[in-house]
């Protein structure tokens, strides 16, 4: 079975929540131009100051995604 990594960009402050949403936009763009796979984009509310947007790609794409996008972090995806 394939490992499935979640790529995260954090955003904080009162506009959190806007920016990881205008994030996912920026992603989706960038999966469909470059033609590669990925199982979700989304983002999450952690707190009122706190938002994450984020991508589930598989494990041999995740070099491709990290070294372009720049993510804050990333973790194996359960």
């Amino acid at each position: 079975m394939k490992r499935k990594i979640k790529l995260i960009w954090d955003f904080r402050g009162p506009h959190s929540k806007k920016t990881a949403e205008h994030h996912c936009i920026h992603l989706k763009e960038y999966a469909t131009i470059e033609k590669l796979h990925y199982y979700e984009i989304a983002f999450s509310i952690m707190n009122e100051m706190h938002t994450i947007a984020f991508i589930i790609v598989d494990e041999v794409d995740m070099k491709t995604y990290r070294d372009a996008l720049k993510p804050h972090r990333g973790q194996v995806h359960e």
